[in-house]
C-alpha cells in the first residue's frame, strides 16, 4: 500500500467516524510528523480521477458530432468536479486560518506581557 493510499484510507475512516476532513488532515500530519499540506496532497493524489491510467487519449480518425458533444460534456463535468475540489480546499484553508487566528488571539496578552517585562529591564 502506498503512502497516498494509506493516507486516503485513514482520512476516509476518520471522516466516516465524524471527524471533519480538515481535522483528519491535521491529525495525520501530527502522526506522520509532516505538514498538513503534505498529507492533503497525498490524499488528493490518491483520490484524483483517472489514477493509474495512462495520460494519452485514444486517437480518432475523425470527430463526429457525437464525439464533440461527449468531449464537451466530459469537459463540463470535469469543471464541476474541479469547482467542488476548490471549495473543499478553500474551506480547509479557512478552517486552518481561523484556528491560527484563535491561537494567536489567545496567546497575544501573555506574549505582549513577556515582551513588556523585557523592555522594562532594558530601561
Amino acid at each position: 500500500m502506498t503512502k497516498a493510499e494509506e493516507v486516503h484510507t485513514r482520512v476516509e475512516q476518520l471522516v466516516a467516524d465524524g471527524t471533519a476532513k480538515a481535522e483528519a488532515f491535521k491529525l495525520l500530519a501530527k502522526e506522520y510528523g509532516q505538514a498538513v499540506n503534505s498529507i492533503r496532497g497525498s490524499y488528493y493524489q490518491h483520490a484524483r480521477p483517472g489514477k493509474g491510467e495512462s495520460g494519452s487519449k485514444p486517437r480518432r480518425r475523425e470527430t463526429t458530432p457525437e464525439d464533440a458533444l461527449a468531449d464537451a460534456r466530459a469537459a463540463l463535468e470535469r469543471a464541476i468536479a474541479s469547482i467542488d475540489r476548490e471549495v473543499e480546499v478553500a474551506k480547509t484553508r479557512a478552517d486552518e486560518a481561523k484556528a491560527e487566528y484563535e491561537a494567536l488571539k489567545s496567546s497575544a496578552a501573555s506574549r505582549k506581557g513577556a515582551i513588556a517585562k523585557r523592555l522594562e529591564a532594558l530601561t
